[in-house]
Order: structure tokens, then C-alpha cells, then sequence
């Protein structure tokens, strides 16, 4: 019975040891995974600054590129408006021309 008894302890002793090295090689993996998803998310988070630093930068030249055409539109108002002034008066000046 004694040797029952050993022979019991050391089989025990051996699947303590071998569910150990499991729980060991399982704690690894799970470590590793953990650690290659923190990396990915640190990229997408690099990704995603790096996108939105862009993105203000062309909004940034949108916003010029608009200005820019308003400017243009003014400017072509402007003289399209100093235009008609001009031909208004050429007009009233031929009127009171043919008065004379």
C-alpha cells in the first residue's frame, strides 16, 4: 500500500508540473497577443493623427482656394460695376451733348 500511495504522489506531482508548464505556455500566448494588439493600436492611432493632420491641412487650402475665388468674383464685380458707371455717364454726357 505503500508504494500505492508514493506512486499516486509522484503522478501528481507530475500532472502539478504539467498543467503548470500549460498554464505558463497559455499566460504566454495570451501576453503576446496583448502585446501585439497594444502595438497595432498604437499604428492606427498614429494612422488616425497623421490622417487628421492632413486633413486640416486641406481644409486649410480649401479655405485659401475659396477665398482666393471669392476674391476674383469681387474683383470681376467690381469692374463689371465701374463698367456700368462709366457707360452711364458716357450715356448722360451724349444726351446732354445732343441738348446742345
Amino acid at each position: 500500500m505503500k508504494h500505492t500511495q508514493l506512486l499516486l504522489l509522484a503522478l501528481s506531482a507530475v500532472f502539478a508540473v504539467s498543467c503548470d508548464q500549460q498554464k505558463a505556455a497559455i499566460d504566454a500566448q495570451k501576453d503576446a497577443t496583448k502585446n501585439e494588439i497594444d502595438r497595432t493600436k498604437e499604428t492606427v492611432d498614429a494612422a488616425a493623427k497623421e490622417a487628421k493632420k492632413q486633413a486640416d491641412i486641406n481644409a486649410e487650402i480649401e479655405k485659401a482656394n475659396i477665398e482666393a475665388n471669392k476674391a476674383t468674383v469681387q474683383a470681376q464685380l467690381d469692374a463689371n460695376k465701374k463698367k456700368a458707371e462709366a457707360e452711364a455717364a458716357a450715356a448722360k454726357a451724349k444726351v446732354d451733348a445732343e441738348k446742345k
